[in-house]
């Protein structure tokens, strides 16, 4: 039986390069991974709500540090080696001031890259396909 789970992945863009950051262990899935700002959505949240929320969480950036660029279609993401079938609701967002970003234990590191370098990650399932839908 394969689960459902709808998540928020982010982008973060500044100058034409993406943030893409690297899940520590403490992580419940996909360790040492690549990925956006990312999160399960919360019962009863709106995704933007939820997308808001892990952003502040995970890059200590508020509302007024960013601008809304994109909203992108839910993208379905099987993966079943853990029996999940991932609801990812993706968004593009523009950062004024990317020094202010600071991680939290949910990620090792964290690097701007072109978007196109994406594909050269160990990433998170369905990563490019989700930024495909919001670029």
């Amino acid at each position: 039986m394969v689960e459902e789970s709808h998540v928020v992945t982010c982008f973060l863009e500044h100058d034409g390069k993406i943030l893409l950051l690297q899940r520590s262990d403490r992580v419940g899935s996909y360790t040492a991974r690549w990925a956006g700002i990312s999160g399960f959505i919360e019962s009863g949240a709106e995704p933007l709500d939820q997308a808001w929320q892990e952003i502040s969480e995970e890059a200590s950036l508020e509302r007024e540090q960013l601008e809304l660029i994109q909203i992108g279609p839910i993208l379905a993401v099987l993966d079943e080696k853990l029996g999940r079938k991932w609801m990812v609701h993706p968004f593009r967002f523009k950062v004024q001031n990317p020094e202010l970003v600071k991680i939290d234990w949910e990620h090792n590191q964290c690097k701007w890259i072109d978007p196109e370098e994406i594909r050269e990650h160990d990433t998170v399932p369905g990563l490019y396909a989700a930024w495909e839908l919001v670029r």
